[in-house]
């Protein structure tokens, strides 16, 4: 059911947006997975199964992206997710990536929650995951589109999503894809505030580790 065509890799560092340049760039990474859609061009009641067959798919992106990114753990500071679903798909399958990619990067960074409580509806039980980083969830948007389609990923602190100063959003475009009976999984992650951030509100240094789960 997995069938992996093309992985496609971005990273970027952002020395500055017309002002001062940053003592230390900004570094922004995604990376996107082709896969074969087995759903393609039917409707199928139970897509469930594939979500847990998603999960290898998730880890392995998320320490390609951190490998790509070339940063230590300790410097992510916002995550994102997304899925490019090809025409002859739905929405629902995009939907899919929502715990394999999400808890991939969560537990990268240092969550050590449930993601099968999370995956049964069990949001409670989901937060009774001992402190660590990662605790924000990882917001996510989703489209279905033509091959070359762009996505602009979200992307929010890792701990408290009310972080105002590292709002941003990632352009993600993988070339040729998706066709009609594939899908774009994407991950994205960034170490940081926007380089000149400067519109107030609460800063990443001065949250608790457990805000995160309000």
């Amino acid at each position: 059911m997995i069938e992996i065509r093309r992985v496609f890799t971005q990273v970027e560092q952002i020395h500055h947006e017309f002002g001062p340049r940053a003592e230390t760039p900004l570094v922004r990474g995604a990376i996107g997975a082709v896969l074969t859609n087995p759903f393609a061009g039917r409707y199928e009641p139970d897509i469930l199964p594939m979500m847990t067959l998603l999960d290898p798919v998730g880890v392995e992106m998320a320490h390609k992206l951190l490998a790509a990114m070339d940063v230590g753990v300790e410097q992510i500071a916002t995550y994102g997710k997304g899925a490019i679903v090809g025409a002859a798909g739905e929405l629902e399958h995009g939907a899919l990536w929502h715990v394999p990619g999400g808890y991939a990067m969560r537990e990268l960074l240092g969550w050590k929650g449930d993601r099968a409580a999370y995956r049964a509806g069990k949001v409670e039980d989901e937060k009774k995951g001992q402190p660590g980083n990662g605790l924000s969830i990882v917001p996510s948007t989703k489209k279905v589109g033509a091959p070359g389609t762009t996505l602009d990923v979200p992307l929010t602190n890792i701990n408290a999503s009310y972080v105002r100063g590292q709002f941003d959003a990632f352009e993600v475009r993988v070339p040729g894809a998706p066709a009609a009976d594939e899908i774009v999984f994407i991950l994205a992650m960034t170490t940081g505030y926007r380089v000149h951030a400067r519109v107030g509100g609460l800063l990443a240094e001065n949250i608790s580790k457990w805000d995160g789960l309000r």
